[in-house]
């Protein structure tokens, strides 16, 4: 439950980064929640690869932070891009 929380606020700080840029809010919630969705799932299987089919604990405690890796990764590729507003003033003059 209180996952489902995170991913809520942190899909909602994607999209206003998102919005900032210019680019479409939804469909970067939705990649957010994919990322972290998928991120969550290779989190399991190699949780499961370490420490055994029967220690559930142990490997949640590892997918959750694969899970805001996965996050992460799109946080960074938005910020990349350049904001709406902003400029390029190296720009070279041919």
């Amino acid at each position: 439950m209180l996952e489902i929380i995170a991913l809520y606020f942190l899909t909602i700080h994607n999209g206003k980064i998102a919005a900032q840029k210019g680019l479409k809010p939804l469909t970067w919630k939705i990649n957010t929640i994919l990322a972290w969705i998928i991120g969550e799932i290779i989190g399991v299987f190699i949780g499961m690869a370490i420490f055994g089919f029967n220690n559930l604990i142990l490997i949640m405690l590892f997918a959750l932070p694969c899970a805001f890796g996965g996050f992460h990764f799109i946080k960074h590729t938005l910020e990349k891009k350049p904001d709406q507003n902003s400029t390029n003033f190296e720009q070279s003059i041919d």
